[in-house]
């Protein structure tokens, strides 16, 4: 499958110094991320009374400050495997442009320079897809309830559609107008679905979800390129 073979030419560029400078800022922006959640978690739970007074039949029932903090902890780090999936949004705009030009770089040195949006004009992006998949994920909860055993898949479908969207849509932009950049999206819906859903599973493994959103967009750039070559072929 070409997709795979795109995702392994991805991992192959981790050795180039280009590449494993973004690799690095963005793996050491991710963890300290995490970092501040889990500390925040905890400083928050320090102020959640421990006692709870005299309880008829118990008497004084007073919970352990560190169990609290530590079941805080403990959540904020189960949560994470989920928060992944926005964090991999917002790295759309962080680092979208620095991994792809690695890539390209690299892969496509005969390319044109590509179209620069500008560092604020990405930031609102990647905030704004953020956004969006908080958003469409609160109001699917129901969704995922009720599909009961399905959950999973459903959950991994939506997003793994969204983040192939948005990283399609987002690295085609760099070398065409807007239109044709969701024009050869659609054009490609099945493909780019598949590689969001590729993308959103491992999101959600621990250790794992720290490395995917760089190779992600690695993965997306040789896609685009595939894609685009054969479109102008035709």
């Amino acid at each position: 499958m070409a997709l795979i073979g795109d995702f392994l030419r991805a991992i192959g560029q981790i050795p180039d110094g280009r590449f494993l400078i973004v690799f690095l800022k963005a793996l050491g922006l991710t963890i300290a991320l995490l970092f501040g959640m889990t500390a925040g978690a905890g400083w928050l739970a320090s102020f959640i009374p421990t006692d709870l007074g005299e309880w008829w039949l118990v008497g004084r029932v007073e919970l352990p400050s560190l169990g609290l903090q530590t079941l805080a902890i403990g959540a904020v780090l189960f949560a994470s495997s989920f928060l992944m999936i926005p964090v991999a949004a917002m790295f759309v705009g962080l680092f979208l442009d620095e991994i792809a030009d690695a890539v390209e770089a690299k892969h496509y040195p005969d390319l044109p320079e590509p179209r620069r949006s500008g560092l604020v004009t990405d930031l609102l992006k990647s905030v704004r897809f953020a956004a969006l998949v908080i958003v469409l994920n609160i109001l699917a909860l129901v969704i995922y309830l009720l599909s009961g055993p399905l959950a999973p898949a459903v959950f991994v479908a939506l997003n793994g559609y969204l983040l192939g969207r948005e990283y399609f849509e987002m690295v085609a932009a760099r070398h065409l107008p807007a239109g044709e950049a969701a024009i050869l999206r659609k054009q490609n819906f099945w493909r780019t679905w598949l590689a969001g859903v590729l993308m959103a599973i491992p999101l959600v493994i621990p250790v794992m979800n720290l490395i995917i959103p760089v190779l992600g967009v690695a993965t997306v750039t040789h896609q685009f390129h595939r894609r685009w070559h054969a479109a102008r072929a035709v």
